[in-house]
């Protein structure tokens, strides 16, 4: 059972609740694209309906949770509880969109796992074909070896080919069904190189060839991406939070509010702050090259 992020309930306990929410997941899981696909890939065996309920059943428990104890503190300070209210309603909306792209971010990692050792996997699987190792013999040695996900998928590659099945077909299965599209690229040159006759280190090099040439493609786009997140950076955790302390002590002298509301602002103000930080760091962890070791 899949844990979703800032959930405190139990995932078995947040399955059953969030069967009361399904007529509001339905609608909100359609209008966001490639939820479907994401859960696949991710290995999230939930349909987009189902997910997004237990979604919004965790986002209302935290809600609920934390707008009682924010209520209960500004009361202790004789303060309206609206402002906390407020900021906790804000939170919930940052922690239910971070929940509802979890399933795409982890996919993204699959990616990442994948494509990160798809050049060094495919240069070692070049040299042992220099070498003479035939072709199932290699794909053995790279499933044995350290190279993540790419490992990972020849592994089932061999224990379906030592099963019985054919050697094409099997790594045709492995190119439909993988997310990352350098690998689906790579298996199938590979897959046209076998039924052709070609000489597979040939295929092999050409596919090591085109990677770097993506590789060095990706590295200069990542390279423009930058300046613009970092002025995003400087929004956010420079120059709002300098004129959001500036315009709260003006407003707090005129709404007479006390030491305790103050403070307890100032509190929701540098938490906002920290989650958008935190966004900004998987931001930049998104943007990075997958071909990047």
């Amino acid at each position: 059972m899949i844990v979703i992020p800032f959930s405190f309930l139990p995932p078995v306990l947040l399955r059953k609740l969030s069967r009361a929410f399904y007529w509001l997941g339905d609608p909100v899981s359609k209008h966001i694209k490639g939820l479907d696909n994401s859960l696949e890939q991710s290995n999230i065996e939930l349909k987009p309906k189902e997910y997004i309920s237990m979604c919004i059943t965790a986002t209302a428990f935290f809600f609920i949770i934390f707008s009682a104890l924010a209520s209960l503190i500004l009361f202790k300070y004789q303060t309206s509880p609206i402002i906390g209210i407020i900021i906790v309603f804000i939170i919930s909306l940052f922690i239910f969109s971070q929940q509802a792209i979890y399933p795409n971010l982890k996919a993204s990692k699959k990616i990442k796992n994948i494509e990160r050792n798809l050049i060094p996997a495919l240069q070692n699987m070049l040299v042992q074909l220099n070498s003479g190792v035939p072709l199932f013999n290699v794909l053995a040695i790279i499933s044995d070896g350290d190279y993540g996900g790419v490992s990972q998928q020849f592994k089932l590659a061999v224990r379906r080919i030592n099963a019985g099945e054919q050697q094409a077909m099997v790594l045709e299965d492995l190119a439909k069904n993988n997310p990352s599209i350098h690998f689906r690229r790579t298996m199938w040159q590979i897959i046209n190189g076998m039924k052709t006759g070609s000489n597979m280190s040939d295929v092999i090099k050409l596919s090591i060839e085109n990677l770097s040439e993506e590789q060095l493609i990706e590295i200069q786009k990542y390279g423009s991406q930058l300046n613009p997140l970092a002025m995003f950076y400087m929004m956010i955790a420079v120059i709002i939070p300098s004129l959001g302390t500036t315009f709260i002590m003006v407003i707090s002298s005129f709404l007479n509010l006390t030491s305790g509301a103050t403070k307890l602002i100032f509190w929701g103000l540098l938490t906002i702050v920290f989650f958008f930080q935190l966004m900004f760091i998987g931001v930049l962890k998104t943007r990075r090259p997958n071909l990047l070791e």
